[in-house]
């Protein structure tokens, strides 16, 4: 597959980098070190219709595909991995709206989300249900005239800082994956209360959260394609969103293959710099290898969706992408640390914050344990 990119794309991505460079860089030790979430950067993405690049201009967004998402998210996690996170939950949240919203939907909360009016959130994972969706307990009894919402939810980025939030709940907890539905919550309704802050390993600038639902009465439009298709929605949102977080691991190993190259030119030892030794240039080349070979991954998975959204090579493609991205993401890192040294191990140094937020990308999003499952069971069936 040609991966040549238009002039359209190309301008985007060099327009995304400069901003990135001149305003999430400078801050993101920072925002790491205070764990503060960056307001102002979600502002700045907001301005420039970052919030919505592969949402339908129809719906807000800029129509610009899920290659120009790729570009985008992979730019400011090169800059700010904990600022990337925005555009990556804000997919995450948009996905089942565009995916499996009414049109009457599309227009009320999928506009929000990806014109930048407001954040949005997706709530999956309980204490008892991680990889394994089917072990959550969250329910949503059918009243008259809506659904009666009860359950709880952790680890949910942007929880927090978001007005509106997709919900997997069970309709009928007898049909296993086939009586679970999602539903649209939003800030204000009654019931709905967000707990404490997780305090994380890497990604500080990022909102994480338990959100909590006591007899959250929600309308009837606020189910998502129908009683019974949460769980099919889900997978294909994650068909979509695997890549970008493939392209935000791809953006953080490209930043400290960056800051690693940078050092090794400068730093001087027994006379010389380190990039003047062939074990450190053999180092740097299977760096550099192994960044570019994430890229031309996920830059496919994306390229197919945008050509063939129907393709079912798409699941075992975006799985592939995001795993791997994901794996070369921490092998870069950690190698960067090894480059700095001693000075790789202290916080003067951007490597060590690049290293702790790379940890999570092989995490969310389905493991990559899991993500072998995906890929093996789509080969052999």
């Amino acid at each position: 597959m040609d991966f040549k990119l238009t002039e359209d794309q190309i301008m985007l991505r060099d327009t995304v980098r400069r901003i990135a460079a001149e305003n999430f860089a400078p801050k993101a030790a920072e925002f790491d070190e205070k764990e503060t979430f960056p307001q102002e950067n979600f502002r700045i993405l907001s301005e420039n219709g970052l919030l919505g690049i592969q949402v339908p201009e129809e719906y807000g967004g800029a129509g610009a595909g899920m290659l120009s998402l790729i570009l985008t998210v992979e730019e400011v996690a090169r800059a700010c991995a904990g600022t990337s996170v925005i555009l990556t939950t804000q997919a995450l949240a948009s996905d089942p709206i565009l995916l499996g919203g009414t049109e009457e939907q599309k227009k009320t909360y999928l506009y929000r989300l990806a014109s930048g009016e407001c954040m949005g959130a997706c709530a999956i994972t309980e204490p008892g249900a991680g990889s394994d969706v089917s072990g959550m307990k969250t329910a949503a009894k059918k009243v008259d005239g809506g659904y009666l919402l009860n359950g709880s939810k952790i680890f949910i980025t942007n929880g927090g800082v978001s007005e509106i939030i997709t919900v997997l709940a069970y309709t009928d907890k007898e049909k296993g994956n086939k009586g679970i539905s999602m539903l649209i919550v939003e800030k204000g309704d009654k019931g709905f209360t967000v707990g404490k802050e997780e305090h994380k390993m890497g990604i500080h600038a990022s909102d994480t959260r338990e959100l909590i639902f006591e007899d959250v009465f929600l309308p009837e439009n606020r189910l998502l394609g129908g009683p019974g298709n949460g769980f099919k929605i889900l997978m294909q949102t994650f068909n979509y969103t695997r890549p970008a977080v493939g392209a935000q691991a791809l953006g953080i190993a490209q930043g400290a293959l960056d800051a690693a190259i940078s050092y090794a030119k400068e730093r001087v030892q027994f006379g010389k710099s380190l990039a003047s030794f062939q074990g450190m240039q053999w180092m740097i080349a299977e760096m550099a290898l192994a960044v570019e070979t994430a890229r031309t991954m996920v830059y496919r998975a994306a390229s197919t969706i945008d050509a063939e959204p129907a393709s079912p090579d798409i699941p075992r493609i975006a799985s592939m992408a995001k795993w791997y991205a994901s794996d070369t993401a921490m092998k870069v890192t950690t190698d960067a640390v090894q480059i700095f040294g001693g000075y790789g191990y202290i916080r003067e140094y951007p490597v060590e914050r690049m290293m702790r937020d790379a940890k999570i990308t092989q995490i969310y999003e389905g493991t990559n344990q899991v993500q072998r499952i995906i890929i093996a069971n789509q080969i052999l069936k």
